[in-house]
C-alpha cells in the first residue's frame, strides 16, 4: 500500500473518572484487552453528542452510573493498524464525577479491571502517553475546582 494508503478515520469518546473520598481525590483507570491501564473510551453511535458518547462509554465499561459532567478534556488522536488496515483515531475526552457507585468492569468488551488511584499514581499507571496528557488535563481542574486545603490532589 505504500506512502499513499489513505487512513480510515474513526471517531470516539470516553472520559477521566474522578472521586471525592475522606482521603482525597481518587481518579478511576481501566485494564483493557491488551493488560494496560487507560481510560474508558468507545465509538460514537449515530445520533449520539460526543458527550452522550462519553456517558454511555463511561457508564458500560465501568458500570457507574451516576456520573456528573464537569465539561471537555480535549481530544487527541492517534494511528494504528487493525486487522491490516491503517486506522486515525480521534477521541473526545470528558471530565466526569461518580459520587456513588462501586466499579465493575465490562468483562464482555474485554476489560479486565477497573481500580481508583491517587493522582500520581494514576499518572504513573496509566500506559498510553496520550491518554496521560488528557489524565493530566483532568488533574489540573480537578485540583483547581475541588482540592481541599488539605486534601492534597
Amino acid at each position: 500500500m505504500g506512502r499513499s494508503e489513505k487512513a480510515k478515520k474513526e471517531t470516539s469518546a470516553g472520559g477521566v473518572v474522578f472521586r471525592q473520598t475522606p482521603n482525597g481525590i481518587r481518579f478511576l483507570l481501566i485494564k483493557d484487552p491488551y493488560k494496560k491501564w487507560g481510560l474508558p473510551k468507545g465509538h460514537v453511535d449515530a445520533g449520539e453528542s460526543f458527550e452522550q458518547t462519553a456517558d454511555r462509554e463511561v457508564t458500560e465499561e465501568t458500570g457507574l452510573d451516576d456520573l456528573v459532567l464537569h465539561g471537555s478534556l480535549g481530544e487527541i488522536d492517534w494511528h494504528f493498524r487493525f486487522r491490516g488496515r491503517l486506522i486515525h483515531k480521534c477521541c473526545h475526552f470528558f471530565l466526569f464525577e461518580a459520587p456513588t457507585g462501586s466499579p465493575c468492569p465490562q468483562a464482555e468488551e474485554g476489560i479486565l479491571a477497573c481500580k481508583w488511584f491517587i493522582y500520581d499514581d494514576a499518572v504513573r499507571t496509566i500506559s498510553y502517553e496520550n491518554a496521560r496528557y488528557i489524565l493530566r488535563q483532568a488533574g489540573g481542574i480537578v485540583a483547581d475546582r475541588f482540592r481541599k486545603p488539605d486534601s492534597g490532589v
